[in-house]
C-alpha cells in the first residue's frame, strides 16, 4: 500500500507504558463475538522514549479512521493528559518521513482526520504543533 502520511496520537490512558499499550493491542486479536474493538497502532512511544512497533509499516493499523489505509500511526504515552515523549517522537517521525519519502507537511494529528482532540496537547497548543513539524524537518537533515 502507498503511505501518504503519518498520524500522531496520544494513548487514551495516561500513565500507561508502551509495553502495556502494545499488549492491549495484541490482546484484541483474540476477540470473538459481536462486541469486538478494532484499535491498533504501528508504533507506541513510551514514557522513557522507548519505541515499540506493534503493526509493521505497510500493514493497516486501526487508529485513524478513514486514513487507516494510507497512513502510519504513532501513539504516544504520557504521564498526564498533556504529557509528551517528544524527543523519540521527533526522531521516529523524521526517520519514517525519510524512509517513506514524506515531508513534515504529511504529518498530521488524529484531530486533522476526525476532529477528535487527539493528541490533546497539540490540539490545544497549535504553536507547539507547528514547532514539532519544524523539529521533524530539522531532524530529517541529520543522519538518524
Amino acid at each position: 500500500p502507498v503511505i501518504n502520511g503519518i498520524v500522531i496520537h496520544y494513548v487514551a490512558n495516561p500513565g500507561t507504558t508502551a509495553q502495556q499499550n502494545h499488549d492491549y493491542f495484541e490482546g484484541l486479536k483474540d476477540q470473538s463475538g459481536s462486541n469486538t474493538v478494532s484499535v491498533s497502532s504501528n508504533f507506541v512511544i513510551g514514557l522513557d522514549g522507548e519505541i515499540i512497533e506493534c503493526v509493521p509499516v505497510g500493514e493497516k493499523a486501526y487508529a485513524s479512521n478513514e486514513r487507516n489505509a494510507d497512513t502510519v500511526s504513532i501513539e504516544c504515552c504520557q504521564p498526564a493528559a498533556d504529557g509528551k515523549t517528544y524527543d523519540s517522537l521527533v526522531k521516529l517521525t523524521a526517520w519514517l518521513c525519510k524512509q517513506l519519502d514524506l515531508s513534515p507537511k504529511d504529518v498530521i494529528r488524529h484531530y486533522d482526520v476526525t476532529g477528535k482532540a487527539c493528541p490533546k496537547y497539540f490540539v490545544d497548543h497549535e504553536d507547539a504543533w507547528k514547532q514539532f513539524r519544524k523539529d521533524v524537518k530539522k531532524a530529517m537533515r541529520k543522519d538518524i
